[in-house]
């Protein structure tokens, strides 16, 4: 359909709360969903959520084969996920660098569960229910805190851990 604006850190619509999703395999969801995927790969993303694009709710894609953004993360599934619930799997974390396409050119280091049960539906209305591990994990959490107005510097603790990429990338 359209690759949409990315709104970024500072716009109000990014800290609200995404509503659920009421109806599935509607025109509306589809053409949101497209939007969302073609958004995500004109920007070269892991991942990207409808607030991000100004739409308030909770709907997320993510995945991919491989990304240049995170040259050493092992491929993630292409995947629709509304309505989605995260459980931790154990108390085990891992902390990684990050980086958002709605804070651009910037990176932090958040720590993330490293085993999780995610669930909730594709477009269609069919239950999804899986695992994940690691960087899977990773950005299943990130995708999913912007569904609750989070952005992941609010997730950060050391901010001696946050800066512009091409500063990081020349340390």
């Amino acid at each position: 359909m359209a690759v949409r604006t990315v709104l970024k850190m500072g716009d109000p619509t990014l800290l609200a709360t995404a509503q659920p999703v009421a109806g599935f395999d509607t025109p509306e969801l589809h053409a949101l969903i497209e939007d969302l995927l073609d958004t995500m790969a004109a920007e070269d993303g892991a991942g990207l959520a409808a607030p991000q694009i100004g739409v308030g709710l909770r709907v997320v894609v993510f995945g991919f084969e491989q990304n240049e953004r995170y040259p050493e993360a092992d491929a993630v599934p292409r995947t629709v996920l509304v309505n989605p619930v995260i459980e931790p799997l154990s108390d085990d974390h891992d902390s990684g660098w990050e980086g958002c396409l709605s804070v651009p050119g910037l990176r932090g280091v958040v720590s993330r569960f490293t085993h999780i049960r995610y669930q909730g539906f594709d477009q269609f209305g069919n239950a999804i229910n899986r695992e994940a591990h690691d960087f899977h994990a990773r950005v299943v959490q990130h995708e999913c805190d912007h569904l609750d107005g989070i952005l992941y510097p609010q997730r950060m603790t050391d901010m001696r851990f946050f800066g512009y990429t091409d500063v990081l990338e020349n340390l």
